[in-house]
Formats: structure tokens, sequence, C-alpha cells
């Protein structure tokens, strides 16, 4: 008897250091890749699957926003729940699989830059990115607020999770 009391109340213990270990792999409930549909203002997003975001370019409005508060001293948090501050290089994107690493072009002066991409946004009509305050002035345009920019995906996802997009391979015959 004591014996099943025993096996079963380390089944419980094992159980539940299962459960911390499984939340501590996957936190804020995303599993590698932030795919989950979202609604905002009463508009319905559907982000794109893993293998769409590898080929993706788009071209648009780019602007930046600061989720830190009080001067840039009190940090603010992500869609991935992750803390940032102004000094971050991030961007927000509406659709794009959370998290993942893009290059922005600033088509008025040639500059680009690769970025992370763990936020939601913007959700302002017309604009395809938000940078954050950094990430807008490396581009140059923290001053004027909104550029024309293009936006190429290199990779979704982080560590073991991270996939980039397969190149073709030519076979040249001589």
């Amino acid at each position: 008897m004591k014996k099943t009391v025993l096996s079963n109340l380390s089944k419980v213990v094992l159980a539940g250091s299962l459960a911390v270990l499984c939340s501590c792999a996957a936190p804020n409930g995303y599993d590698g890749y932030m795919t989950r549909d979202y609604t905002i203002k009463g508009i319905h997003y559907q982000p794109m699957s893993v293998d769409e975001a590898l080929h993706f370019e788009e071209y648009g409005i780019a602007s930046w926003y600061n989720e830190s508060s009080f001067l840039g001293l009190k940090r603010g948090n992500t869609s991935l729940g992750e803390k940032v501050m102004p000094w971050h290089v991030i961007a927000a994107h509406k659709t794009l699989p959370l998290p993942c690493r893009i290059k922005v072009t600033n088509l008025e002066n040639g500059k680009s830059l690769k970025l992370r991409v763990n936020d939601r946004g913007p959700f302002i009509e017309g604009r395809i990115i938000d940078l954050s305050p950094r990430g807008a002035k490396k581009l140059g345009f923290k001053d004027e607020g909104i550029v024309n920019s293009k936006i190429e995906v290199l990779s979704v996802g982080d560590g073991k999770y991270k996939r980039t997009a397969k190149r073709k391979k030519f076979l040249w015959i001589f």
C-alpha cells in the first residue's frame, strides 16, 4: 500500500515538473513561432505561415514607434512578452510570424538595416512596418516620421527554430 501511495505521489511530482519545463520551453504561449490570428480595433489579422514568410518581400510606408513610457525609462512589452527600450533595434509587423529577421531598406536614401521583428503593428492604415526609434534613426527617417521602404525576410524563428529560405541550386554543364 505504501509503495502505491509513493508511486502515485512521484507521478504527480514528475507531471508537475514536466509542466514547468514545458512552460519554460515555450514562453508566452508560442512554440517556436507566433502565427496565431488576432483582432485589433475590430480588424482580424491572420499571420502568414513560416513557409510563406521565408520568401516574403513588401514595399510601403515605414514609420517608427516607442513601446517605452515615462521618457523612455519604463520598459515596454512586445507581443512576444519581451521587454524593450528605445535603443533596441526591433520592429513590428502585422502578419509576419514572430520572431523573424528582416532587412529594411529606406528607398529614399538607400540605407538598409537588418533587425528582428518581435511585435505586432503598425495599426495605422497604409503603413507596413513600425521600427524602434533607434532603427528609424539608423535608416535616416526619425525626424520625418515615415519613409518609403522595402522589407525582405531573412529568417524566421530563433535558436533551434530558426529557418531560412533554401537557395536554388544551379547545375552548370560545360
